[in-house]
């Protein structure tokens, strides 16, 4: 086992002290979060359990913050100086976009469509 030495604030001192035991289990438990945050999921989710009308399915879209998100991602891998978190980061976003692009071309193609 290793000894790893960190500078934090002292008010997460203080808190770490109290978890001094659960230190390991925390931290990783922290790195196995997703790459993308479970927000744009729910998001996703609640939208499409809405059974949105094909006109809202068509415009249909990332919020202003998932927006500015991948534009910055965007912007550090052009400049090749994206993180591994972050690159992972912006593979799962791509992987989204294409799922909804996917449903998008599903729920909009007239043989999907009631007669």
């Amino acid at each position: 086992m290793r000894t790893i030495t960190l500078d934090v604030p002292d008010e997460l001192a203080d808190q770490l002290t109290i978890d001094r035991d659960r230190l390991p289990e925390l931290l990783a438990l922290s790195l196995r979060q997703p790459a993308v945050p479970a927000q744009i999921y729910r998001a996703i989710v609640t939208f499409l359990a809405g059974d949105p009308a094909p006109d809202e399915v068509a415009a249909f879209g990332p919020t202003p913050e998932m927006h500015q998100r991948l534009q910055l991602l965007l912007g550090r891998e052009r400049a090749s100086a994206l993180t591994p978190a972050e690159r992972a980061e912006l593979d799962e976003m791509e992987r989204i976009e294409h799922l909804i692009v996917m449903i998008k071309a599903h729920l909009l193609s007239p043989r999907s469509r009631p007669e």
